[in-house]
């Protein structure tokens, strides 16, 4: 499996919900981070946004923004950190929440679940909502813009993924047994989808956390840390791994990602302490043990540093 994968499926997508959407001109929406119904179904600590064109274009911009995008059919738009946008074939006109049109005017035969405007030309679209830890997933999610606009193409990708999404809405409409399991895998494949091409988007000489997936040798050590992050990892032995001299490792990781190995590696199972904490009932002291803490106290030091609250805190204001 290549670094790029082995990344995002260490990062634990938690599952997702997806709604059709039809609007016909003139339109104009406001999305809301994080609509209520969507939150509690998923019971999701972060939730990303986004929406697949399979019809026609419109115009978008973040709420806090004056840059407009344009979006076509087959552009896919993410919304890592949920901010507020508009989309619609004129944005100067009065936004309709999209909060007070799920469900309305639903269609059974086509599956629509959102439907809105004039009655003049269509946009349709896939909205969904994938569920993450925010800790887990903050490398990724930092190192995303706030929106991000992937062309999809008209090409056997485009098409397989128009299916996967149509399947998405079935399932987050039918809630057979079994649908989030279904929906988890569904979001995996279109998420690693939408990483691909926008990391061989990114610039040969980039810097950040994509950067570092990108590059054969650092996206191999990320993703060996990430594969095995209890293991008792030096740098020599992940200089070994990957091919590398200690130094020359050390340089170029740090150099990509911004910190060294190590050090990235404590952030990384302090992450997964922090999602440990919010989703079980094991003892303190050994998610500590598993964190590579050799005393509770020391764990609960390094554990406020990274988040701001000690570990018994976070998990009172998480349960």
């Amino acid at each position: 499996m290549d670094a790029l994968s082995d990344v995002l499926k260490s990062l634990r997508l938690e599952g997702a919900v997806y709604i059709n959407a039809e609007f016909t001109a003139p339109w104009c929406v406001q999305a809301k981070f994080g609509l209520a119904s969507v939150r509690a179904r998923l019971a999701a600590e972060h939730v990303v946004f986004f929406h697949f064109l399979t019809e026609g274009g419109c115009k978008l911009r973040l709420a806090d923004s004056v840059e407009v995008l344009d979006v076509a059919a087959g552009d896919l738009v993410v919304f890592a950190q949920g901010d507020q946008h508009l989309m619609g074939s004129d944005l100067q006109l009065a936004p309709v929440e999209t909060a007070s049109l799920i469900g309305a005017d639903a269609a059974a035969d086509d599956l629509i679940q959102m439907r809105h405007g004039g009655g003049g030309a269509a946009t349709r679209f896939v909205c969904g909502y994938l569920a993450c830890s925010r800790s887990v997933c903050r490398p990724l999610l930092d190192a995303l813009p706030r929106v991000l606009r992937i062309p999809i193409g008209d090409g056997p990708a485009a098409a397989l993924l128009r299916e996967l999404l149509r399947v998405g809405v079935r399932e987050s409409s039918a809630s057979r047994p079994g649908a989030d399991s279904v929906l988890a895998k569904l979001s995996e494949l279109m998420f690693v989808e939408a990483m691909r091409r926008y990391v061989e988007s990114l610039p040969p000489q980039g810097k950040g956390w994509l950067a570092g997936v990108r590059d054969a040798q650092i996206g191999r050590a990320l993703a060996l840390l990430h594969g095995e992050p209890g293991r008792a990892w030096t740098v020599d032995e992940l200089a070994r791994k990957v091919a590398l001299s200690r130094s020359a490792l050390a340089e170029r990781f740090a150099a990509l990602v911004g910190e060294p190995p190590i050090q990235y590696l404590m952030r990384w199972r302090l992450a997964l302490a922090a999602a440990a904490l919010r989703s079980g009932n094991q003892a303190i002291v050994r998610v500590a043990e598993e964190s590579g803490y050799e005393s509770e106290s020391a764990f609960n030091r390094a554990f406020k540093r990274e988040f701001g609250m000690p570990p018994a805190a976070w998990r009172r204001e998480r349960t």
